[in-house]
């Protein structure tokens, strides 16, 4: 958790917020210091309105938006959102190739303004099966901002976190061949955890203190496995196109609102 101090005042941030949240209930000073989101639902509230499935992602990128927005206006120094997983490489050509226009046309239109917002892009996976057009994209948008020093967007694109883990252990197995330290020694098991997290794609990034999933669903999809051993995790049934500053707003509330122990005692 962080003491992040918000950019507007709470009002500006949130000028109409329904009967059910009390604003007082919230304390912009004990914000998450690195706040995850799996934005899910696209599908679900397009078939809903018997859309297509491209129609969702597109009423889902304004969600977007107004995440980054809030989140920025509050303080909050890391964001990182699950955008494409290693495993939606299985959906439909179609629907693939048109989220990798949506993520191309949506990243080159922000760009400038999270720019002149100081945010900071960043991106977690592998982005070489991407187009081209789109790699180049998201590598634009990394250079752009890389000296940027306010909030910290990571994208989680073409990312899955089992195979990130492999990839980990792979490396900490060459450092030990390379007698770069040893597994046998007496600190062996706390030197390896810290190598190991080093040797992870999020090395410079804090463990994430929020996991919101939205649209009622209850597992992690291999997103940050390792990362998330005490985050604190909040489910929603609220689709992701459906997901505005109050739905964030009440994660916020409820995080504040519970008591993290990481192992000790209650």
């Amino acid at each position: 958790m962080t003491t992040a101090q918000h950019k507007l005042p709470l009002t500006e941030i949130f000028p109409e917020p329904p009967d059910d949240i009390d604003l007082a209930l919230f304390d912009p000073a004990a914000l998450p210091e690195h706040l995850a989101v799996i934005m899910d639902g696209n599908g679900r509230w397009a078939e809903q309105r018997h859309l297509g499935r491209v129609k969702g992602h597109n009423a889902g990128i304004q969600a977007v938006r107004e995440l980054i927005r809030s989140s920025n206006d509050l303080g909050i120094r890391y964001l990182t959102i699950y955008s494409f997983s290693t495993e939606n490489w299985s959906r439909p050509a179609a629907e693939v190739q048109a989220l990798m226009r949506l993520f191309a046309r949506t990243l080159a239109a922000e760009l400038e303004p999270m720019a002149a917002e100081d945010v900071r892009i960043r991106v977690l996976g592998d982005l070489r099966p991407l187009p081209r057009a789109t790699r180049q994209t998201f590598e634009r948008a990394v250079q752009r901002t890389a000296s940027n020093q306010g909030m910290n967007l990571v994208i989680a694109v073409n990312y899955g976190s089992r195979l990130e883990i492999v990839q980990a252990a792979q490396r900490l197995a060459q450092a030990a061949l390379a007698g770069e330290w040893d597994p046998n020694a007496a600190d062996a098991a706390t030197a390896g955890m810290a190598r190991f997290a080093e040797a992870l794609n999020t090395a410079d990034l804090p463990d994430p203190d929020l996991l919101i999933r939205t649209s009622g669903e209850y597992r992690l999809s291999n997103f940050l496995l390792y990362q998330m051993a005490y985050s604190e995790l909040y489910f929603t049934p609220t689709l992701w196109p459906d997901f505005d500053r109050y739905e964030l707003l009440r994660a916020l509330i409820a995080f504040q609102h519970r008591r993290r122990r990481f192992g000790g005692v209650s």
